[in-house]
């Protein structure tokens, strides 16, 4: 018997909807993890004497580690666990702001549009998304579009 999914269907999206997220806090570990499982040893994230002499003045996560996380996030709270199908894009993703160890974010999302595709079981869903940090300043963005089960009629 399997259990039925926690996360929204696409028919649960509404464009102009926003979603939030847990907040996490990035630890020196997760940046140094990311960096052994990516071979990305450059100075910004790993040389404490080189971010010394740098403006954000100690090592800082990777762009890519914070977007990951960024992703788990969307599974903490429940969004995703079950019915997200595949990501198929992102789109204009920028860093604003370095994301350093002891730092919280936690993302918000917004419904920007959705729209059906050619098979019942499945939708489109494309997110303004930010991820932001303790104080509320906006680390990164980019838009997002994700596939995402659809409600069977008889479900």
């Amino acid at each position: 018997m399997s259990q039925k999914p926690r996360g929204m269907y696409w028919e649960d999206f509404e464009e102009g909807m926003e979603l939030f997220s847990p907040r996490r806090t990035i630890t020196q570990t997760d940046i140094v993890n990311f960096a052994c499982l990516t071979g990305d040893f450059n100075a910004p994230h790993t040389d404490h004497e080189f971010c010394k002499e740098q403006p954000y003045g100690e090592p800082i996560a990777h762009g890519p580690l914070v977007w990951s996380i960024a992703g788990g996030l969307g599974y903490a709270s429940g969004i995703t666990d079950g019915t997200v199908l595949a990501m198929l894009g992102v789109d204009g993703w920028k860093v604003h702001l370095p994301v350093k160890h002891g730092d919280t974010i936690h993302v918000v999302s917004r419904v920007a549009w959705k729209k059906e595709t050619s098979k019942p079981t499945m939708g489109i869903v494309s997110f303004d998304r930010e991820i932001r940090n303790q104080r509320g300043e906006v680390v990164q963005s980019a838009k997002a579009t994700n596939m995402y089960l659809r409600r069977l009629e008889d479900g």
